[in-house]
């Protein structure tokens, strides 16, 4: 059996330290790296409570972090299975535990931050499902739910979602006559055509809703106009995993308010 220094949490009190521990999943690191997050529960079903951290190459004078990577420490038997994350760099990621498939065992929500102006982040989920595998990835999501933002006419604009195909119509006039003065003719007809984009996943949070411990997935992603600080509301999908795969059970679009 081939094994390999790996991270590990002193249970006393006395920090982290390197544990030489069993390797059998995962490719063994090259190069020594630094625990960035850690959680503690029972994802693996056997009723003993996991270790489950992730790790990273740190940059030098720089919070940016490079090669995060997704361990997860047996409780009963001390092994380490170990994941490569599609896109494993990044700022601030952060390890969340909780029931998404409904069998009663935790499962792992990381998410990562970008670090790009549109404050995009990467998001995975994994379950244990006779094994551990990854059921959630933001990026596939992204790819999979793609959108159409339209001006037009008489100071509307429309957001067509193509998964589920539902389409939105946003008054603009809470805009002010500032703006609106700058897309459209005084009698209400556009200007020129314009198009505005709906961002990737920029917000992602666990809830309950039935209170029987299974969560929601609750997804949040910008509606931008002319240029992305011309924000025109918020795209938000609520998900719920089906057995095989996280669902759009409801899809609602949030406006900004006008100040009276």
């Amino acid at each position: 059996m081939n094994s390999n220094w790996y991270p590990n949490f002193d249970p006393r009190g006395r920090g982290f330290y390197q544990a030489q521990l069993p390797m059998q999943q995962g490719p063994i690191p090259q190069t020594r790296q630094t625990i960035v997050a850690v959680k503690y529960g029972d994802v693996t079903g056997d009723r003993v409570d996991d270790t489950v951290f992730l790790t990273a190459t740190k940059s030098e004078d720089s919070p940016f972090l490079k090669n995060i990577t997704l361990h997860i420490r047996n409780g009963r038997t001390n092994q380490v299975q170990t994941f490569q994350l599609t896109e494993n760099a990044g700022y601030d990621p952060t390890l969340w535990l909780g029931d998404f498939t409904g069998n009663g065992v935790n499962d792992i929500l990381i998410q990562i931050q970008s670090g790009g102006s549109g404050g995009i982040i990467y998001a995975y989920i994994f379950a244990n499902q006779n094994g551990m595998k990854q059921i959630f990835d933001s990026i596939k999501f992204n790819e999979q739910h793609q959108y159409k933002v339209e001006y037009a006419n008489y100071f509307k604009a429309n957001v067509t979602s193509e998964n589920p195909h539902k389409r939105y119509t946003l008054d603009l006039t809470y805009k002010g006559q500032e703006y609106l003065n700058e897309i459209y003719n005084p009698y209400g007809t556009l200007k020129q055509s314009i198009e505005g984009w709906v961002d990737p996943v920029s917000g992602i949070y666990p809830i309950q809703i039935a209170q029987n411990g299974k969560y929601y997935l609750l997804t949040n992603q910008l509606i931008a106009g002319r240029y992305h600080a011309d924000g025109l509301g918020y795209v938000e999908n609520l998900l719920l995993y089906n057995g095989n795969e996280f669902n759009v059970v409801r899809q609602t679009v949030c406006i900004y308010g006008e100040n009276l």
